[in-house]
């Protein structure tokens, strides 16, 4: 069976908006390197379509720094699978993945491979509460935001998880990579 991981980007206090994080090439590295242990990527719509206008192919390979181009390169040829109810068609080497979320997801699962890699905040929130992901990560940036979106706001349970890695970022960050254990315990 096929791991499901997530990982994202965080300050210390807790902001996950994407615009609060310093991008560098280490950073992007490892973000590298986590892509690279999935067959696939899953994406909502809103980070799908974030993704896809950042990182899509673009006339000019000049237009990001030559750092940025290896994540470009190696987030282009994922294939993808994109959760949402109100987009009809996707393309960007992704398919929709249709019906119950549990089921597909699962069923996803079970195919053979390295894994699965998610990103985002609504969709992991999801996942989360159907007990769906394997190993969590969380980039913890050395910032504080004192606003944006937050990790795992209203989960109906709590979710144990032991610390599998750490290792620190050239910037300062920690990527906090953990396990889950069992199953989950409602609150």
């Amino acid at each position: 069976m096929r791991p499901l991981r997530y990982s994202i980007n965080t300050t210390l206090d807790g902001c996950c908006d994407h615009r609060a994080i310093t991008a560098d090439a280490d950073l992007h590295r490892h973000a590298v390197e986590n892509l690279n242990r999935a067959d696939a990527l899953l994406f909502g719509r809103v980070t799908y379509e974030m993704m896809e206008s950042a990182w899509r192919p673009v006339p000019s390979e000049n237009s990001r720094p030559h750092w940025m181009q290896p994540f470009a390169d190696t987030i282009n040829a994922a294939p993808k699978y994109v959760v949402s109810s109100t987009l009809k068609t996707v393309d960007w080497n992704a398919q929709l993945l249709q019906g119950n979320l549990k089921e597909a997801v699962q069923r996803l699962k079970e195919e053979p491979g390295k894994g699965l890699f998610v990103g985002g905040i609504k969709l992991p929130m999801a996942l989360a509460e159907l007990g769906l992901i394997d190993e969590f990560e969380f980039v913890v940036h050395p910032r504080l935001a004192g606003h944006g979106p937050a990790l795992f706001t209203g989960l109906s349970h709590y979710v144990d998880l032991k610390l599998a890695s750490r290792l620190e970022l050239g910037s300062g960050a920690i990527a906090l990579r953990y396990e889950a254990k069992g199953r989950p315990q409602h609150v």
